[in-house]
């Protein structure tokens, strides 16, 4: 019950993601950011004094939800004062924290755990919540009054419409999802195979992921540096291909520790170069509904997680771990190449 708190909060950021986007294209970015925070404050507050374990699994996807709204809503106002190079430094800036931060809040909720028990890390939580929400009340609107949709409230479904039909963001959006699913495989492979196959403790486990970390921040860092981020995408999924093969082999053979993860810091630092690459694209090729098509990006990359993560627990974690990695490196290819295709 307590790991579906967990897959609760998942679930609500995706959710989330796919109600606040188009909210934001009607009525700008600045309420529904303001809204959100104020019910991810509600939400976890709510979190600390749950009675049982249902209703904490509950509050745990409200609070997944409301702390959508500022996933969803950052990649829009990005998309809403930059434009080509200037949107790839932005976007790299979200890049770098959204795929660190899978990696490291775990590290360091599990260092102050012990510390402050499971009640203390919502009430950082809170804490956090509250610098953002007085953040957001700060913010100056980003979104014109004229960019914003004239939908009616019930028609702003339709928003869903115009972006899925674009098919260049549509095939970006798969080759982000597939590559963010390699993310999510890892993070969830990762804990059985550094402690339980190669013998590390919690704090030799720790450092791996800060090092993997690390390598996702610089690889997102390097991309906006591309004056073109088609090649930027090239360079990264033929990188994932060959580190994800080299790691199959690595992980059924059984390799030093030392071999796995220099490859898997390859691979992370490869992720990171199209993390950034592909949401640039995605959103600049959706920029008149931005706030609807951070939805789809957003909710995509956690809905391929989510379908992935139980997968590389299935049979011998070594062999599906190598497969997961290597099928889905060649599914974000096979997209990303299709994407800059010129009939797109």
């Amino acid at each position: 019950m307590v790991q579906l708190g967990l897959t609760t909060s998942m679930l609500g950021l995706a959710v989330g993601q796919i109600f606040f986007g188009p909210l934001s294209d009607k009525y700008g970015r600045r309420k529904p950011l303001i809204i959100s925070m104020a019910l991810f404050l509600i939400s976890t507050l709510a979190c600390i004094f749950s009675p049982n374990i249902k209703t904490f699994v509950l509050l745990r996807f409200i609070q997944g939800c409301a702390a959508a709204g500022g996933v969803v809503i950052a990649r829009s106002i990005a998309t809403d004062k930059f434009k080509g190079a200037n949107l790839a430094k932005a976007l790299a800036i979200v890049g770098a924290i959204n795929g660190i931060a899978p990696v490291a809040a775990p590290v360091a909720g599990g260092a102050v755990l012990n510390h402050i028990g499971w009640k203390g890390i919502f009430i950082l939580l809170f804490i956090l919540g509250i610098f953002i929400t007085s953040a957001a009340v700060k913010f100056k609107e980003s979104l014109s009054e004229m960019r914003k949709s004239k939908e009616k409230l019930p028609q702003v479904v339709k928003l869903y419409g115009n972006v899925i039909k674009n098919k260049k963001f549509v095939m970006y959006t798969l080759q982000l999802a597939f590559a963010l699913a390699i993310l999510f495989a890892y993070i969830s492979s990762s804990p059985f195979i550094i402690q339980n196959h190669y013998g590390f403790g919690p704090f030799g486990f720790s450092m791996f992921f800060g090092a993997n970390a690390v390598s996702i921040g610089l690889g997102a860092a390097l991309s906006a540096r591309f004056k073109d981020q088609n090649k930027c995408i090239k360079i990264s999924v033929s990188g994932m291909i060959i580190t994800s093969l080299a790691l199959f082999i690595i992980l059924i053979n059984s390799a030093s520790v030392l071999i796995f993860e220099a490859f898997l810091l390859a691979l992370c630092f490869m992720l990171g170069l199209t993390f950034t690459a592909a949401t640039t694209l995605a959103m600049d090729s959706a920029r008149n509904n931005a706030g609807t098509a951070s939805a789809v990006l957003g909710a995509s990359g956690f809905l391929f997680g989510s379908i992935v993560s139980p997968i590389v627990g299935l049979g011998d974690i070594m062999f599906s771990t190598g497969l997961t990695f290597t099928v889905l490196a060649l599914l974000s290819a096979a997209t990303a190449f299709a994407a800059g295709e010129k009939e797109y």
